[in-house]
């Protein structure tokens, strides 16, 4: 069977695969924070990278589903802009005026009103490199530092931006598109290949450039993808041999996506009612600094994993009920009153290019959407 034959928008394991991502986001954070290194380099470039990148694989597959479904400007920048910004607004308002006088406190010194609102309206608009407030977090292994994982979010902007530039102006719908933008990503992420933490804007281009498109060919040529589980199996092994590479990535997205995203249309039973994974990628870093601060960092990493993961569930259930599944819920109420109707001719386009008749709707993709 082929992946359009077997992928269900409404039974499948997508947002169960978010949520696991974003918790091995915690685990690989979880040596750093507690000052510790793995020494196995090819474990180091591969945990370091593969949880934010299969983020931006599920981005690109079901963003560019979203846009195809309903090729609508307004309407799709509406439901970007209302997934991602409102959690992360609040989320940055906790840090700024709630754990980061915690962490002054307990540390015996202090951050300015200046310096929280500083914070809060760099980070807001995606000003990646303004990272601490006054200096805290301190006496702790990482220090400076308040969310080393919500710079991701800047691009995916861009892939939200590339989607809907290439939708706009018709190339989207062409079947030459998006392989020629892959093959291109993969050459220049092979031209930049890098060690961490060697990163500049170029390498992070090209590296989410490369997984985003990867997705998004996926959903481009389900109909003529088998889907299978052997072929998972397969594809997983080459994503853990191509860690023994500079960059995994020239040889690994492909198969990572592969695994993730057919694995995710074939598990049928798991389809989570609330997605938690963006809570838990933009609080989890916070939550393991204010840990480390109150002396926890001596732990071993894999208690300290255990002990934030307990930790970040709790707050990543009240970003969702309360901040992003009310979003949504806006976004729902904003469609009603002006949504365009798809018209038959195009939803048969639709289903023309993808070889699917039924072709799925966005869901929530963040961390990256979420989803370091």
């Amino acid at each position: 069977m082929s992946l359009s034959e077997v992928f269900d928008r409404r039974r499948n394991a997508l947002t169960l695969w978010r949520l696991f991502l974003a918790i091995g986001v915690v685990f690989w954070h979880s040596w750093p924070l507690t000052g510790r290194e793995i020494q196995y380099e090819p474990a180091v470039r591969l945990l370091s990278d593969m949880f934010a990148d299969g983020f931006f694989v599920i981005s690109g597959f079901l963003i560019t589903a979203a846009w195809i479904r309903r090729p609508y400007l307004k309407e799709y920048w509406a439901s970007r802009s209302l997934r991602i910004f409102p959690g992360l607004w609040v989320c940055l308002a906790v840090i700024a005026f709630i754990a980061a006088p915690i962490a002054a406190k307990a540390t015996d010194t202090a951050v300015s009103l200046s310096s929280e609102i500083a914070y809060v309206l760099n980070n807001a608009v995606l000003n990646i490199a303004y990272f601490g407030i006054d200096g805290t977090p301190v006496d702790v292994p990482y220090p400076g530092v308040w969310n080393g994982s919500i710079w991701t979010l800047f691009f995916v902007l861009l892939c939200d931006l590339m989607v809907s530039v290439l939708g706009f102006i018709g190339l989207l719908k062409r079947r030459w598109t998006i392989p020629v933008l892959f093959v291109a990503a993969v050459c220049w992420c092979a031209y930049v290949s890098y060690t961490p933490p060697g990163y500049s804007m170029a390498q992070m281009l090209a590296r989410f450039a490369v997984v985003f498109l990867a997705g998004a060919m996926f959903y481009k040529y389900q109909h003529k993808i088998p889907a299978n589980w052997w072929l998972v199996g397969l594809s997983a092994a080459i994503v853990v041999a191509s860690s023994f590479t500079h960059n995994y990535r020239v040889i690994g997205a492909l198969p990572l996506a592969y695994a993730i995203i057919v694995s995710g249309a074939l598990v049928k039973r798991s389809r989570l009612q609330n997605d938690l994974s963006y809570g838990v990628y933009i609080y989890a870093f916070p939550v393991q600094q204010l840990l480390a601060t109150f002396g926890l960092a001596a732990l071993n990493p894999f208690l300290f994993f255990g002990l934030s993961t307990v930790a970040v569930l709790p707050v990543a259930a009240g970003s969702w009920f309360l901040v992003e599944k009310r979003a949504s819920n806006l976004k729902g109420r904003i469609f009603r009153k002006s949504a365009k109707p798809v018209a038959p001719e195009a939803r048969s386009r639709a289903a023309v290019e993808t070889g699917n008749l039924e072709a799925p709707a966005e869901q929530s993709v963040a961390p990256g959407e979420h989803a370091t």
